[in-house]
């Protein structure tokens, strides 16, 4: 298989990612408390924020500082964020977990979960346009990304506010779909169920995913329906799988909307492939009794509780609040750094051995180099996220980058760090200590428990 087809099948915009979501400050030698700083680079989705908030103790207190590679990712963030945040007096935990899902990995949603998400992006529109300086969300800080990033997050709320505007509403995510489908499988895509089946049984089943069911793993691969947890009418676009991609059309480069996320990993590994309760992984025949679906809906529902058990309403802190009703979880901030914030943090004698976890996407693992040291704490820890779920590589290639990931990292001046009970999803690395770190100038650090 080439490596463009490897490419075409996990895409070129990473809408969720390629591994089940993590507690961070429990991923190494010893679980950290305190006030803990974590920098995920390319997470695509808010999973491993709210797993992380959920395993803090209540006297902890956690700042989560996101980069990632577009502004369309970093506004479907702020989104699902916004989402989960929604006070129980306005919607339940359970039908917050039914909408995140489905605006997580849904190419068209319910009307109800349609004017949910209008709603949040309106909500958003205000937020981005009054700024920082007004504090209409502590939990949720855009202040120190580029004023023409800003811009670009208030012209895709918009978008999605409105549907319709600025060509979104001429695109046909069904037929942006089968697009893809088409171009990743090519002669194969009459035999398209046998490819589907081969993808599933002999990949995703055999690297630990066994509990994805069949028949929803085909729909989703056929028309990117993942989540259809009530009966009802599916068929309101769901905007942000919508994004635009530079292509060439007779030597010109074109701009072309349309989808170009992940059509063959599945946004199930998420939420829906590990579970603390056994009674959910029960078998019967060899075959799982419950499904991804749900599984994911439990993990996702317990994660909003966590959030929403410690949540404040926005009247008992801030007042002229442009929106309302979102929660104020205690402990918890998101601050959002600008595209390219990565290589110049080293620069910033604020973050100097500052953030007790960096994490790294798969498809930022190319970003592991020296200014990581830098600005891991002494006691922090390195995770990257592999290649495991990336279907479409060979075994050869998976072991390959695997290695590459480690060279990287004892490059940047980390050491692997093995767990007894090893994370095939994830390498974890711990810092090499520099000779002269006593004589750097502290800063504020969690404690370590072990």
């Amino acid at each position: 298989m080439s490596s463009a087809r490897c490419v075409e099948g996990a895409g070129s915009v990473t809408w969720w990612g390629f591994s089940p979501a993590r507690d961070l400050t429990a991923t190494g030698p010893v679980k950290q408390q305190g006030e803990l700083n974590v920098l995920l680079v390319g997470s695509s989705d808010p999973r491993h924020i709210l797993k992380t908030f959920a395993g803090l103790e209540d006297t902890d207190s956690l700042h989560v500082w996101v980069i990632e590679n577009s502004m369309e990712v970093i506004a479907r963030q702020l989104l699902l964020l916004s989402l989960s945040l929604a006070p129980e007096e306005s919607t339940s935990v359970h039908k917050k977990a039914e909408t995140f899902l489905e605006v997580l990995g849904n190419s068209e949603l319910r009307s109800e979960t349609g004017d949910a998400l209008r709603e949040a992006a309106a909500r958003l529109v205000d937020y981005v346009t009054v700024g920082q300086e007004a504090e209409p969300h502590p939990c949720l800080d855009t202040s120190l990304l580029k004023f023409r990033e800003r811009d670009e997050l208030v012209r895709i709320f918009r978008t999605w506010a409105k549907p319709g505007t600025e060509g979104s509403g001429s695109v046909s995510i069904t037929r942006a779909w089968d697009a893809r489908v088409r171009q990743h499988l090519g002669t194969r895509y009459d035999a398209r169920r046998g490819c589907f089946d081969w993808d599933l049984a002999m990949k995703l089943h055999q690297r630990g995913a066994g509990v994805i069911n069949k028949q929803q793993y085909f729909e989703w691969r056929s028309q990117g329906m993942a989540f259809q947890m009530r009966e009802g009418v599916y068929k309101t676009t769901n905007p942000t799988l919508l994004s635009y991609r530079i292509l060439r059309h007779r030597g010109d480069k074109v701009a072309v909307a349309g989808y170009w996320g992940d059509i063959v990993s599945s946004p199930y590994l998420c939420f829906g492939v590990e579970t603390s309760d056994l009674s959910l992984l029960k078998t019967e025949n060899g075959s799982h009794v419950k499904t991804a679906q749900d599984i994911s809906f439990a993990n996702v529902q317990a994660l909003l509780q966590a959030l929403s058990s410690r949540g404040q309403r926005p009247e008992e802190t801030l007042v002229n609040t442009p929106t309302p009703g979102l929660l104020l979880p205690t402990g918890l901030s998101v601050t959002f750094l600008p595209l390219d914030a990565l290589s110049r943090l080293p620069d910033k004698k604020s973050f100097s051995h500052f953030f007790h976890c960096i994490y790294l996407s798969a498809g930022m693992a190319h970003q592991l180099g020296g200014p990581l040291q830098q600005v891991c704490s002494p006691g922090g820890v390195l995770v990257v996220e592999l290649a495991r779920f990336l279907l479409d590589l060979s075994a050869d290639q998976e072991r390959g980058f695997v290695e590459t990931v480690v060279e990287g990292a004892k490059d940047a001046g980390f050491d692997p760090w093995t767990p007894a009970d090893p994370d095939p999803t994830h390498a974890v690395f711990t810092p090499q200590t520099p000779p002269d770190l006593h004589l750097q100038e502290g800063h504020t650090t969690g404690t370590m428990s072990p």
